[in-house]
């Protein structure tokens, strides 16, 4: 049976998103969807998220990150779907 992910999405998150626990929020609620990828802060002040895995699971994280932990003020989610790379080992926060 073949594992590897189906659907892919880089999402940037704007707003109130660094300072307040978005990356390890994100990375926990993905580890929960059984995603891969990673998140980062940006030097723009924005969020960067990679995720790939079940589209389900991909939608229900999008939907998460409109709203992001306590704390956070989301302004904006920008979502663009490419192909998935399928070489990430589980979510990671990246710095």
């Amino acid at each position: 049976m073949d594992e590897k992910p189906v659907k892919a999405f880089t999402a940037t998150v704007t707003g109130r998103v660094q300072g307040v626990g978005f990356r390890f929020s994100t990375q926990r609620k993905a580890k929960e969807l059984g995603l891969s990828g990673f998140v980062q802060n940006r030097m723009d002040g924005a969020v960067r998220v990679v995720a790939e895995g079940n589209p389900e699971a991909l939608s229900l994280l999008a939907t998460w990150l409109s709203k992001g932990p306590p704390g956070a003020f989301v302004r904006n989610v920008h979502i663009e779907n490419h192909q998935p790379h399928g070489s990430y080992n589980g979510f990671t926060v990246e710095f």
